[in-house]
């Protein structure tokens, strides 16, 4: 194998490594020879990388805390990755590597070793393969439509059969999409799906959250600032829709955007160009907005808080997903799926769940939906201690819909109903906003600003 062509720059590299020392000197070994080069020491933040970076090699340390051999934390990490995206190519790099290490990581999904120290000759050979290895699988990717599969979007009921077909059909135009469903229903997933899918598969896939920016910042993680633009402006930054250039760019809960971004949202998809804050010069972008939603935006239309031009814009294609208890026996398949991704996480192979376990699961509302669920079996796994999941282990947290003994005093006031449900969602998920949330079946940026205002 040819060492890497400093003149043909291919291949974007995301290193996540503890050591600050390894990130630098991998950085700028790398950089003379690919297209882009990131580097973290944080491993929470690799889903973000994945989706706005668009990463065609991870290179991933085995160990993040000192004095740690195992390589137990890299396999976790590993299979985080590849439930994000399957197709995703990860080189393990350690100074721990042994015969049984490596047959073990490659059978996890890894593709190859960087040991430490690296040579670097062998390392940028090694990076080589792994970008071709990537583009190949990236073409791979670009099938029939009888050869697609959805290994993300699990669920066989009526519904989501035909949501499949839907996805096909539609991933193949440049259509704007709204996915709409419950919180925790699986928006997030359809839209990666429809990426996958796309002939923009190979570009950016860039996710923002609306239900979670601040408003004062809403502006610049969009478009973007010049350096000086404002008072903590120090270097210039690229917005959320400059970096979906070519791509996809996801707008979750965008039932959350301002008035005012709604206008300069609407701009872009009508100029198909971008302004940075604190810039008179506009740049033209080509990209595909595909938006979600829990809200019900024909109602917040008609109350004048969503614009009806930007709603036309963004629902082109309108794509329902069904919650979580109405598809039947896709709660048991989702239920064996993530038993199946924790049992490896947590070295628990081979843990099953009794029939008694499957009629309790069958048998819940999931008011918090996929998410409810997953949340669910993670933490009946980690809290039992047998090799099969009974009812009893199925550590379902209760709804808002129970009430509870100390409620006796019942009152219509509807700022106390508020207090006194936001109080006791906060309960049930042992001040887990995040669930408190999904149970309220409200954003978390709206239960913070709740919060605020009723002073909890």
């Amino acid at each position: 194998m040819k060492d890497l062509n400093i003149e043909d720059k291919k291949g974007r590299i995301l290193v996540v490594d503890d050591n600050e020392d390894v990130l630098l000197s991998l950085n700028m070994l790398l950089k003379p020879y690919v297209e882009a080069v990131r580097v973290t020491a944080n491993p929470e933040r690799i889903v973000e990388f994945m989706d706005s970076y668009h990463p065609d090699v991870i290179i991933l340390d085995m160990n993040f805390h000192r004095d740690a051999i195992s390589g137990e934390e890299g396999y976790e990490w590993l299979a985080r990755i590849l439930e994000h995206d399957p197709r995703s190519v990860v080189l393990f790099i350690t100074a721990y590597v042994d015969t049984e290490k490596a047959v073990r990581a490659i059978k996890a999904g890894a593709v190859d070793f960087i040991p430490k120290p690296w040579d670097r000759k062998k390392l940028l050979d090694t990076v080589r393969s792994a970008i071709e290895l990537r583009q190949s699988r990236s073409l791979e990717g670009k099938v029939s439509e009888k050869q697609i599969s959805f290994p993300n979007l699990i669920g066989e009921c009526n519904a989501m059969r035909q949501l499949k077909e839907q996805i096909k059909r539609v991933a193949t135009t440049d259509a704007n999409v709204l996915i709409t469903g419950e919180n925790g229903a699986g928006k997030d997933v359809v839209a990666h799906a429809i990426h996958q899918l796309s002939q923009r598969s190979a570009k950016p896939f860039v996710n923002i959250d609306l239900g979670c920016i601040p408003e004062t910042i809403f502006e610049s993680e969009l478009f973007g600032h010049e350096k000086g633009a404002f008072t903590d402006a120090r270097n210039a930054k690229e917005g959320r829709v400059e970096q979906a250039d070519g791509g996809t760019l996801f707008l979750d809960e965008i039932g959350n955007l301002s008035m005012q971004m709604q206008q300069k949202l609407l701009t872009v998809i009508e100029k198909k160009e971008t302004s940075r804050i604190g810039s008179s010069k506009t740049k033209k972008v080509d990209l595909r907005i595909v938006s979600a939603t829990n809200a019900n935006l024909a109602e917040r239309i008609s109350e004048g808080s969503f614009r009806q031009d930007l709603f036309y814009r963004i629902n082109t294609i309108e794509l329902p997903i069904p919650p979580l208890r109405e598809r039947g026996d896709d709660i048991l398949r989702l239920a064996e799926h993530f038993l199946c991704v924790f049992s490896i996480r947590y070295d628990r192979k081979g843990v099953s769940l009794s029939d008694d376990a499957r009629t309790k699961l069958l048998n819940h509302s999931w008011p918090g939906n996929v998410r409810e669920l997953q949340h669910c079996i993670e933490r009946s796994l980690v809290l039992c201690n047998s090799q099969v999941l009974s009812a009893s282990d199925i550590q379902i947290t209760p709804n808002t819909q129970s009430a509870s003994n100390g409620d006796s005093q019942q009152t219509l006031n509807l700022e106390e109903l508020e207090r006194n449900a936001i109080k006791r969602a906060v309960a049930m998920s042992n001040g887990n906003l995040t669930q408190a949330a999904e149970l309220l079946g409200i954003t978390r940026f709206a239960l913070y600003r709740k919060i605020d205002k009723l002073g909890i």
